[in-house]
């Protein structure tokens, strides 16, 4: 096991003839552990911005007594050699549960597991959140969706979608959308090595499906959720409207939180980064809370339930 002050490794779990993988820091003695999924045409090094320890989720979280997985997605990383095993939502939902299994193994998971996704992660996160295993997680933090785009970027991304010819000058480029606001960021931090490469080739269809398909899959998600919007979120609707949109979609989550944060759509790269981490880590402890106290409840009720009288 990797001292708490090592600073992320990177790993690689074999998950059914398939490696994933992954960064992780470690501590002996985690408070639960946190799973980030970052979102399309980045790297697990999105949360563990090079050169830039005060913006990592990782760092901030291992700090806080979390351990903390940044999961290359599957079509990412070292899967990306296998896109045939990665071509279906439910192969990539079994692909991701596989790896944090095999990646934690007999490793302590202190209060459980907590997901945090950004951007086309959250379509991964959302459906294992829905999924049979989705009970088992602490709760999920999104940032960087929505259920309606902003009018640049439906005009540029529907533009796309049916091949047709460039959009006005307005909409500018997906880079422009996801990259806007250069004062959001640390100089250069978009050039930095290892954290931009080509998007996984699934990824187009679930762009196309996901505002159709979201509301149905977050209706079965049973576990509290925090939904973030970016002050200046150049793709999703932001504001009061857009966190409305998302948060009344989870119908059966006990919890639903909402908030906007200072910066720009990739908030884990941003100046406000931090900020931000502190937040998600600090609605993970909440939710490790819950489970403790959902525990010890139903502890003591089978300690207090009279015995059965045998027949």
């Amino acid at each position: 096991m990797s001292p708490p002050d090592a600073g992320p490794s990177r790993r690689v779990a074999d998950v059914d003839g398939v490696p994933m993988s992954a960064l992780v820091a470690e501590v002996p003695r985690p408070r639960a552990v946190v799973v980030a999924l970052h979102g399309g045409a980045t790297t697990a090094a999105y949360f563990d911005a090079p050169n830039r320890p005060r913006l990592s989720l990782l760092r901030t979280g291992s700090a806080l007594g979390f351990t903390v997985i940044a999961l290359d997605r599957p079509g990412y990383g070292a899967s990306a050699a296998r896109p045939d095993r990665t071509a279906t939502a439910e192969a990539r939902v079994d692909l991701a549960y596989g790896a944090i299994d095999g990646l934690l193994a007999s490793r302590p998971r202190g209060a459980g597991v907590f997901l945090v996704a950004h951007s086309l992660g959250c379509e991964l996160a959302v459906r294992m959140a829905a999924s049979g295993r989705g009970g088992e997680l602490l709760g999920l933090e999104i940032s960087g969706t929505g259920r309606h785009y902003q009018p640049p970027a439906a005009e540029l991304l529907g533009s796309r979608f049916r091949g047709g010819p460039p959009p006005a000058p307005l909409a500018g480029t997906v880079r422009d959308l996801v990259w806007g606001g250069a004062h959001l960021y640390p100089e250069g931090i978009a050039g930095e090595a290892g954290i931009l490469v080509s998007g996984a080739a699934y990824e187009g269809a679930v762009v196309r499906a996901w505002p159709r398909d979201f509301p149905s899959v977050a209706a079965g998600v049973r576990v509290p959720v925090r939904y973030t919007v970016a002050e200046h979120e150049g793709v999703w609707r932001a504001g009061r409207a857009g966190l409305a949109d998302v948060a009344a979609m989870f119908t059966a989550a006990p919890r639903v939180e909402t908030a906007e944060q200072a910066g720009g759509h990739n908030l884990s790269l941003g100046l406000s980064a931090r900020a931000y981490h502190l937040r998600v880590l600090a609605f993970a402890e909440e939710c490790a809370l819950a489970r403790e106290r959902q525990s010890a409840g139903s502890a003591a009720g089978d300690a207090t339930a009279e015995p059965a009288i045998p027949p």
